[in-house]
């Protein structure tokens, strides 16, 4: 598979470095940059700093660096188009393919632009929304009668949909614009000529939006006794209910710094939440929670904590949240189920007990595990053969949704003790069940042909025989290889070609050392590992690399400069000043742009080699206020103005004897040095 490279780039504007780096580390805001502990070595002091501006990240200790793309394949073991595909489904785009036809290609920017439209439609009736709530006093009543403030109102972006079937018709100049249909915000009833009225009518709005921040829908609640009490979009081609949350936005800062994301029932739920100090807080919309509900929150924290009341629809939506979050319930990670006495919803529990009392029942939650064998065993008399057997089937389907690991060994064993069984007869069973399902399923699909495997040349595949250790070495292909001095991908072949081991990662290692002639050459287990070579030094920075590197991290600081800056950058010898020329032609084209974008518009650029050089490296972390960085960068300017004229009076002087006018310019030259040098009196 081909990705084209606009898409990379595309792609690198539109996902946040800092969510994807944070789904795996703990990061704490530290001046312009977000710092944490290294994933890639061991350290006990955090020196792995990540860049919102420059979309990038860089550890001091062992040098690692590259953007979101690298760190999923570098951290996660993604190979290079399962990153892009992770990355892509996050924020709602389709990966491309060069090798699509025309069509295929246009219908795809065509759904590009539908999608870019309909947030527009959205996000323009969201401010309508926001208008109508500051002058309906008995929707800010309501409001106020839940204990939501003003500045919790401003975040959440809440609205009122006033009375009146077209209330729409003030905001939009066409009110027969199929947009505004196909948005949701508008229904079109058929059976009575096509009449068009607003969904949402005398209701308080809450807006929804995507991880992006993109308006994708709104939810509703009636201020008066008409039926539904909730309203919500329908599914649209930006809105879908099954793999959206409201509240993750506003609450993915919240999740981070709290380090678990607690998920309720309901709109009001959220902002209740935000209000008395539980921002970190989502909803699902209206339906059950599904597995790509779960994949979502814990691409912010290793922690979930289902919140539900204790009733019985508590607990069947319990039990739905339960089969989503299964597949996803690694050793790593926590999920649990909180339970609220069933008088209570989080709002009024909170305003009894308190947020003390609330957080300890947070932190009381029960595990997925003993919810698992508890939602097995309901209804099942643990007493009788009959009742244990009948919970044995119903946890099977729980069990074998979890993926393998300590967690799912553990819970065998609990599930066989209860059984009365040994865990090896349980799981034997379930194989025996498991394989007699599987059978039932080939029976009734359709035949497929077989397609051969293609074979590689020299190095074992995953169904050659284990070594004596017990490993199977690892030929899965991961696209092009990720070169951390450079901070991207080896071009050999494009994006999706062979990476730098034929196309696929070199194999496991484990007590000995592979070949280059196939197979394993064992190494004396006591030997020690050699010694691992020392990173090398950052070489010697010019003003010029300076000033390249402050502005590739900062683009926007191109708008500052003066005629006679951009002269003296473009005027720079060597690779620097296409360099720079190339820089300000990219900011008129595109506006400010972040490093990450910038390098992957580089690639198989002339300067490519030198804008890589002076971003690599612990000098290439432009730490500081941005008022200090763009004071950093005058100063640099200045001086290489004064060192630009010193050159210039120079040549003059050579010049008097023939030319008598280059005395005044080199006395003209003279004032402007004196002024630049009373800017930068250290100047040389």
């Amino acid at each position: 598979m081909t990705i084209p490279q606009s898409f990379i780039q595309e792609l690198l504007t539109r996902v946040d470095v800092v969510d994807i780096v944070g789904r795996y580390v703990q990061l704490k805001k530290g001046g312009a940059n977000f710092m944490g502990l290294c994933p890639f070595h061991g350290e006990k002091s955090p020196s792995f700093s990540v860049s919102p501006a420059k979309q990038f990240y860089h550890c001091f200790g062992c040098g690692k660096n590259g953007n979101a793309i690298s760190f999923l394949m570098d951290h996660a073991g993604m190979g290079f188009v399962e990153a892009v595909q992770d990355l892509a489904q996050s924020v709602g785009l389709q990966v491309p393919d060069d090798d699509i036809s025309p069509q295929e290609k246009e219908r795809a920017a065509a759904a590009r632009q539908k999608q870019a439209t309909l947030n527009d439609v959205l996000e323009k009736a969201a401010d309508a929304y926001r208008r109508q709530l500051r002058e309906s006093q008995r929707a800010i009543g309501y409001f106020k009668g839940r204990g939501v403030s003003g500045a919790v109102a401003k975040r959440y972006g809440l609205g009122y949909a006033p009375e009146g079937w077209r209330s729409l018709a003030s905001v939009f100049p066409s009110y027969d614009d199929p947009l505004l249909e196909e948005s949701g915000l508008v229904i079109v009833n058929d059976e009575d000529g096509g009449k068009r009225y607003d969904r949402f009518r005398d209701r308080v709005m809450f807006p929804i939006r995507n991880v992006k921040g993109e308006y994708i829908g709104f939810g509703g609640r009636v201020l008066g006794d008409d039926k539904p009490k909730y309203l919500n979009s329908p599914e649209t081609p930006v809105f879908h209910k099954g793999r959206e949350l409201y509240g993750l936005f506003e609450a993915r800062t919240p999740i981070r710094e709290a380090g678990y994301a607690l998920v309720t029932e309901g709109y009001m739920d959220v902002v209740a939440l935000a209000q008395l100090g539980f921002p970190n807080a989502v909803a699902t919309l209206g339906t059950a929670c599904t597995p790509e509900h779960v994949q979502k929150l814990l691409r912010f924290t290793d922690a979930v904590v289902f919140s539900f009341d204790g009733d019985s629809a508590g607990r069947r939506a319990a039990r739905k949240a339960l089969d989503g979050a299964l597949p996803h319930a690694t050793d790593t990670r926590s999920i649990k189920f909180l339970f609220l006495p069933a008088e209570h919803d989080p709002d009024s529990f909170i305003r009894e007990h308190g947020t003390d009392a609330f957080a300890r029942h947070v932190e009381q939650a029960t595990p997925l595990s003993r919810f698992l064998v508890e939602s097995a065993s309901e209804g099942c008399d643990l007493a009788t053969a009959e009742g244990r057997a009948h919970m044995a089937s119903n946890a099977r389907p729980l069990w074998t949704a979890l993926p393998d690991g300590v967690l799912k060994r553990q819970l065998l064993g609990e599930l066989a003790e209860l059984t009365q069984l040994n865990a090896r007869d349980l799981s034997d069973l379930w194989g025996q069940a498991a394989a007699r399902d599987g059978l039932r399923a080939a029976h009734h699909a359709p035949p497929q042909r077989q397609q051969p495997r293609p074979a590689a040349d020299d190095a074992p595949s995953w169904d050659a025989p284990p070594d004596a250790d017990g490993w199977q070495p690892h030929t899965e292909s991961s696209g092009p290889a990720y070169d951390p001095g450079y901070g991207g991908y080896s071009n050999q072949g494009g994006y999706g070609g062979q990476s730098s081991y034929g196309g696929s990662k070199p194999p496991f290692r484990k007590g000995g050392d592979w070949k280059s002639g196939g197979g394993w050459k064992k190494r004396d287990k006591d030997a020690p590992w050699p010694p691992q070579p020392r990173l090398p030094r950052t070489p010697a920075m010019s003003r010029a690399d300076h000033a390249a590197r402050l502005l590739l991290s900062h683009m926007a600081f191109l708008e500052e400069l003066t005629h006679d800056d951009h002269t003296t950058l473009a005027a720079q010898p060597g690779s620097h000043g296409p360099l720079f020329a190339w820089l300000e032609a990219q900011f008129h084209e595109h506006g400010p742009l972040a490093w990450a974008v910038l390098r992957e518009s580089l690639r198989d650029h002339e300067c490519e080699e030198l804008a890589v050089k002076v971003m690599t490296g612990s000098h290439a972390q432009t730490e500081g206020e941005l008022h200090e960085l763009r004071l950093e960068l005058r100063d640099l300017l200045t001086r290489m103005q004064i060192e630009d004229i010193k050159e210039q009076q120079k040549l003059l002087v050579l010049q008097v004897a023939q030319d008598p006018s280059a005395l005044e310019r080199y006395r003209a030259l003279a004032e402007k040095r004196k002024e630049l040098e009373q800017i930068a009196p250290k100047a040389a």
